[in-house]
């Protein structure tokens, strides 16, 4: 079963092996602070995504790393915007997306999709099935990084949608350490998802 999951690596650099290790764990903490609500989802964050996006421009994963790229710049404009306070009380709590936050989404998903389709065609990168959901997973992450910044709820079900995905795509592109992390992040945005309605509810009542 271990040769089946981790037989990729074997021509691996040990070095790119231990970064990739320690992506995860700073990508799980990360998460783990998301569904917490704690400001702490920011820097372990970009920890996790500066790494990725070394090692997917080192594996030639021009989307991916896009969307790792993106992250960092996201989380620093996410950890400007959850630190900001009105009198003590945060200025943006969790809450629902608005209309303009939904036709912005709508936006930001179709503008993802066709700027990494032309990113693909420019490279000749569409040689394979993976590369096609990529440029699906990309947008959605794209939205949901930009929802998670501004607290918004549904972040978590893109976030849940994308992971999903995300599962046996990278374990067909060979990466089944990340394939498992993604496998993981899917439990915890579940249980993120339900502790943040909860959250709103408690707001509600």
């Amino acid at each position: 079963m271990l040769e089946f999951l981790f037989s990729q690596y074997k021509n691996y650099p040990t070095y790119e092996i231990v970064l990739e290790v320690t992506a995860i764990v700073f990508g799980l903490l990360s998460v783990w602070y998301a569904k917490k609500d704690n400001i702490w989802v920011f820097p372990t964050g970009i920890i996790n995504t500066a790494i990725y996006t070394y090692l997917l421009w080192k594996w030639s994963l021009l989307g991916d790393m896009m969307i790792n790229f993106y992250y960092v710049i996201m989380s620093l404009y996410g950890w400007y915007h959850w630190t900001r306070k009105k009198d003590d009380v945060a200025e943006f709590p969790i809450s629902i997306m608005t209309h303009f936050e939904k036709k912005m989404s709508a936006l930001i998903f179709t503008g993802t999709v066709l700027f990494v389709v032309a990113v693909y065609t420019f490279f000749d990168k569409f040689t394979h099935w993976t590369s096609y959901v990529d440029t699906l997973v990309t947008g959605i992450f794209f939205v949901g990084m930009w929802l998670m910044a501004r607290r918004k709820i549904e972040n978590w079900i893109l976030w849940i949608i994308g992971d999903v995905i995300s599962i046996p795509m990278y374990f067909v592109k060979g990466y089944s350490f990340t394939s498992i992390q993604y496998l993981i992040f899917t439990i915890i945005a579940i249980y993120g998802y339900l502790e943040w309605k909860s959250i709103l509810q408690q707001k509600k009542n």
